[in-house]
């Protein structure tokens, strides 16, 4: 049986179709990720913007194309932040139903936090001791204290990297002082997780594929001079190194992180931010410990599949 599972995120749609076999493995049959940027100049004013929705509207066609492509016989395809706090959602979610005969399933954080951490588990093995797993996303990020027992707490906060870049950022490089009020937002916005963390401290940050794949890619390209060719469920980074890359970041601009060996140019113009998240969640915990999941929300919502047939 062959699924596709379609993740309409903020910044990215996410596409992948596999093979279900009868004994529950499944084969990757054709993956892709399209630079849709949906919340594009418009996400804090909550709705979806002209050039956005036709970007949406032309992407789900391709992933239509695909499907009937490879035969494919169930989809689930679902809608995030941008999506779910748009006032225009329902002429969107209409639009590419018409135009794709794809239905949205548009969820709310409580479930986006849910199938992240599904298929966060089912990529790496959680332990006795509790681990902070943060998804990055353009219009909220995800946070879920869990170990080896199940989910602790979790939560979706809409302080995803499309909302702080036009919220803070005016400078190229950021300024010292838009660190510092960004850092301050971060502090007021994540409160309940400050809380949570008492009760349930981690030992420590997993991130959730997305953009910890291009630090690892950076990495990868900053001290070992190549591509990384090797294909894992789960990476270590070396919290030494993610400090030093860290830096080149926060002091590049726009250009230079263009020519920056191992970042996609969907991510270009979001790093900034999303190290900014990493480095302000480590020094607050106290964390050194940094794993990385290549599974997220569609497989998340593929392993809930399966569990169920």
């Amino acid at each position: 049986m062959r699924i596709a599972l379609i993740d309409c995120g903020t910044n990215t749609f996410n596409f992948l179709i596999v093979e279900l076999n009868s004994d529950k493995s499944f084969e990757t049959i054709f993956r892709t990720s399209v630079s849709v940027k949906l919340g594009d100049t418009s996400i804090n004013k909550g709705y979806i913007s002209a050039n956005s929705f036709q970007r949406g509207i032309k992407t789900l066609k391709f992933f239509r194309e695909n499907i009937n492509r490879f035969q494919v016989k169930k989809i689930l395809a679902y809608a995030t932040s941008a999506i779910r706090d748009a006032k225009n959602k329902e002429d969107f979610i209409n639009k590419v139903y018409l135009s794709s005969q794809i239905q949205l399933d548009v969820i709310d954080g409580d479930r986006e936090s849910d199938l992240i951490y599904k298929g966060v588990k089912s990529s790496l093995s959680l332990k006795t001791s509790n681990s902070l797993i943060m998804d990055i996303g353009g219009g909220s990020v995800e946070f879920i204290l869990a170990n080896i027992h199940g989910v602790l707490w979790k939560q979706s906060f809409s302080i995803g990297v499309a909302r702080i870049n036009q919220k803070f950022i005016h400078s190229d490089p950021i300024k010292l002082n838009e660190i510092k009020l960004i850092y301050n937002y971060l502090n007021q916005e994540l409160l309940p997780l400050f809380e949570a963390a008492k009760k349930f401290p981690p030992i420590e940050l997993i991130g959730s594929s997305g953009v910890f794949e291009s630090i690892i890619e950076l990495i990868h390209f900053e001290f070992n001079g190549d591509k990384l060719v090797d294909s894992k469920n789960e990476y270590h980074i070396n919290f030494d190194l993610f400090i030093n890359i860290f830096k080149i970041i926060l002091n590049s601009t726009l250009d230079q992180r263009a020519k920056l060996k191992g970042l996609i140019n969907m991510r270009i113009d979001t790093i900034v931010i999303s190290c900014l998240m990493i480095d302000f969640i480590l020094n607050s915990f106290s964390l050194k410990c940094i794993r990385m999941s290549t599974f997220s929300l569609k497989e998340g919502a593929l392993f809930e599949f399966i569990d169920k047939k």
